[in-house]
Formats: structure tokens, C-alpha cells, sequence
């Protein structure tokens, strides 16, 4: 099979059939296979549910290429590995919040601790229409990978591309008060930050303006917390772009705070993109 494909995990549940449709959407934007896989134990049990996925598949995309098959092992492993050749892997979660939320969505956020490529979480709670702009929350001028996903998602769906870059004062060790205003070396050093955090959108998007000049962009940068920021933008927005940001534990790779509240609270899809 071709490299360029998109990937989706289905179990029969309306969650998965919800990440099934999203996915053959944006396989067929793409030009790309589908490939659906289904986790379980036993392979015969996977037979019914892949053939109504691939069914249904081909009712709504006539002529998309679509291979399903059963995957041994869990959820995440199965669909790590399908992410190491695809242009996309999708996952649904359901749009539920505290500890419920927290569990049902668990296989979505250690999904996106372990692909290879980005990864759509199709939000239960938000239609999957094309209509509204996409959302791109920016963390410093090294998400360029991140930053060049969320330009050509905006020029596949023919959107607006808002760049949201947020950020807080990082700890300044108290001083006495200068008797001029600013001009003590803690007030300098944050209005050096400042200066710098607010060109940060500039810098990584002047090269990807010029690749992708149809694509309409707003930029913007905010002194808060930049998970409740974005949570409160995903309400506008058709899709939100993130990188990834993994950190290594004794638990194993895990997400950074902006990309584990988006996946369990987000008001509309989430793409992960996998950063260095």
C-alpha cells in the first residue's frame, strides 16, 4: 500500500464511527488512502466491524481507496505504528469533562505521547463541518513544523489561518524599586521579554506567509495561560493545531499542558503534530 495514506482507529462505537467519517473526509482532500484499523484479541470478532466501516466508507466516497484490517495488541500500539507511514491518524474521544472525560479520553492523549505523525482527535462534542477558520497555538519560533501543518490545513480547507501565541512572564528575582521607572535590570529583562515573545509569531510565519500567500492570517499574542487561552478560542474555531511537546518520564513520553487539556477539553477537533 502507498505511503499516503490517513489512518483511523474503529471499535464500533459511535465515537470511532464520528473519527471514521472525519477521517475518509480528509483522506479524500488529500488525494490519500484510508487505512482502518481495528484493535482487538481476536481477529474474527474484528470482521463485522471493519466491513460496516468500510461499507460506510464507500457509500459516502466512491473511489477512495480503503483498506481495513484487524490489528493484535491495544489501541495505541496499533495505531502508533500505523502513524509511522501516515499522513494522518485520527482517534475519536468523547467530549466529556472531569474524571469520566479524563478515562474515556485516555487512549487519545496517550496516542499523541506516541505517533509519528500528526494526529486529528475528533472532539464528540463538535460537528465535523469544514466551515470556520483553523487555530494555530504557537509556543516559541522552533514549532515550525507545527506551524507549516496549520498552513496547509488552512489552505485545504480554503480558511483563515489565527495564530494565537500566549506566554507568561518567566521568574524574575525581586529587586528593590528603581527610582526611574523601567529602568532597574528586572524591569529590563522583562521588557526584553516582552519584545521578544511579541516577535515570535513574526519571525515563524514570515517564511510560511510566502509559501502559502492565499492563506489569510491573523496573529496574536497574549500574556496568559496559554491552555485556557487556546480552550477558550477552540470555541470559534474549526480545527486547533498544537505541537506535541513531549517530555520523557519514568512513566514514559508524555504531552505537554497545552496539548493534555486540548485533547480532553477542546471545544472543537485537535491536531497534534509531533515536535523535535
Amino acid at each position: 500500500m502507498t505511503l499516503h495514506y490517513v489512518a483511523v482507529g474503529v471499535d464500533g462505537s459511535l465515537v470511532a464511527v464520528r473519527a471514521l467519517d472525519r477521517a475518509a473526509d480528509e483522506a479524500a482532500r488529500r488525494g490519500a488512502a484510508l487505512h482502518v484499523v481495528y484493535a482487538v484479541p481476536d481477529h474474527d470478532e474484528a470482521g463485522p466491524i471493519l466491513a460496516s466501516a468500510a461499507s460506510r466508507v464507500r457509500e459516502r466516497h466512491p473511489g477512495l481507496p480503503v483498506v481495513a484490517s484487524a490489528a493484535e495488541g491495544g489501541a495505541v500500539g496499533a495505531l502508533a505504528r500505523e502513524s509511522e507511514g501516515a499522513a494522518l491518524t485520527v482517534v475519536g474521544t468523547r467530549g466529556l469533562g472531569g474524571l469520566t472525560g479524563l478515562l474515556l479520553g485516555s487512549v487519545s492523549r496517550r496516542l499523541a505521547a506516541h505517533v509519528h505523525s500528526p494526529l486529528l482527535v475528533v472532539r464528540g462534542d463538535h460537528p465535523c463541518g469544514d466551515g470556520g477558520e483553523v487555530l494555530l497555538g504557537l509556543a516559541d519560533d522552533t514549532d515550525t513544523d507545527v506551524a507549516a501543518y496549520a498552513f496547509k490545513e488552512a489552505e485545504r480547507r480554503g480558511a483563515r489561518l489565527r495564530v494565537l501565541h500566549s506566554w507568561t512572564h518567566r521568574h524574575i528575582t525581586p529587586e528593590l524599586p528603581s527610582l526611574v521607572p523601567a529602568t532597574s535590570p528586572g524591569q529590563q529583562r522583562l521588557a526584553q521579554q516582552d519584545r521578544t515573545e511579541e516577535a515570535v509569531p513574526r519571525f515563524a510565519m514570515a517564511r510560511l506567509q510566502e509559501q502559502h500567500p492565499e492563506v489569510g492570517i491573523e496573529t496574536r499574542t497574549v500574556r496568559t495561560d496559554p491552555a485556557q487561552t487556546l480552550l477558550e478560542a477552540t470555541r470559534e474555531a474549526a480545527v486547533v493545531v498544537i505541537g506535541a511537546h513531549r517530555r520523557t518520564s519514568h512513566l514514559g513520553p508524555q504531552l505537554g499542558p497545552v496539548a493534555h487539556t486540548l485533547i480532553h477539553r477542546s471545544h472543537c477537533p485537535v491536531v497534534v503534530v509531533p515536535t523535535g
